[in-house]
């Protein structure tokens, strides 16, 4: 498959590193790196899939051009837009062209998020009472000297979008609305701190913040016959998977651990899997609609909708 990566930044140069030889052209307006500066300069022949790392604003255009001329898409998340019509839309145009848009959320390819999906399948901890999770990273300040990230919601789509596609992943549609719970300006005019959760079953706590100086990533699933506990990424060096069996009446609990230590593996299974999606026309943009409903309904309960 050849491919054309659109926007030249941290995620378009891990892209282009993933893609290898497949990557044949690159688009930036700005990059002298780049050898085009608009999709709409890069010969349709020469391609046929785009993955696009660009500002939010442009994406939606950019999208429009790639599917209507019946080329594939990867996407960087999020997919958002305050009118939900605009991914319908989307969604129309990809299936009557037959292609694939694929919104990228890698941290499904997670080895412990994958073994986390498999022990809710096999029911191990039984009745899932609560879930709780915590996405941090100290970016604060690059994000407010940034000419355009310090804006609208902020830490929210940033980090918040990922762990609502992971509830998604391992829970499915949270049919109990998501409350706000503490939204924060701290540094920024962004937010840049949340919390947020839904009382439903399970119940889901949530916090995103760029104000963890130390980069931090947490899974908490409490059942009634036991619970899995995640700590790292693999990015940021080991990431440790446990599970403890619940003792009854009460005790301590028997417990495994598995730590893996490698170079981050999503960028690489998440490539892979969106040329499988490709042979097949399927598109993701359903997981986008329940998240952007669930980020609009949490910005306007906050009063900034």
């Amino acid at each position: 498959m050849k491919v054309v990566v659109v926007g030249l930044g941290i995620q378009g140069a891990k892209r282009r590193a993933i893609a290898k030889s497949e990557a044949v052209a690159t688009v930036d307006p700005v990059c002298p790196e780049a050898q085009y500066r608009t999709i709409e300069q890069v010969p349709l022949q020469s391609f046929d899939a785009a993955l696009v790392c660009t500002p939010d604003h442009v994406k939606v255009g950019i999208l429009e051009y790639l599917l209507g001329h019946k080329k594939h898409v990867l996407v960087e998340k999020p997919l958002l837009s305050e009118n939900e019509e605009t991914l319908y839309r989307l969604e129309r145009l990809a299936r009557a062209s037959g292609v694939t848009c694929y919104t990228a959320y890698n941290h499904r390819f997670e080895p412990h998020i994958m073994r986390l999906k498999d022990l809710l399948n096999s029911g191990t901890i039984g009745n899932v009472y609560l879930a709780r999770f915590f996405y941090g990273n100290g970016t604060a300040r690059d994000v407010r000297l940034s000419p355009w990230r310090d804006k609208g919601l902020g830490v929210l789509p940033d980090l918040g979008s990922h762990l609502l596609d992971m509830t998604l992943f391992l829970f499915g549609e949270s049919l109990v609305p998501f409350e706000p719970w503490s939204f924060n300006r701290f540094e920024n005019q962004s937010f840049d701190h949340v919390i947020f959760g839904s009382r439903g079953q399970p119940v889901m706590e949530m916090e995103a913040s760029l104000l963890s100086w130390r980069n931090t990533f947490s899974v908490d699933v409490f059942g009634e016959r036991g619970s899995a506990h995640i700590r790292g990424l693999c990015k940021w060096g080991p990431s440790s998977f446990t599970v403890r069996r619940r003792i009854l009446p009460s005790g301590k609990p028997d417990q495994e651990t598995i730590t893996v230590e490698c170079p981050d593996p999503t960028w690489a299974k998440e490539y892979e899997h969106f040329k499988e999606l490709c042979r097949t026309g399927e598109s993701n943009l359903k997981n986008d609609l329940w998240v952007n409903s669930v980020l609009n309904g949490l910005a306007q309960k906050a009063g900034v909708g």
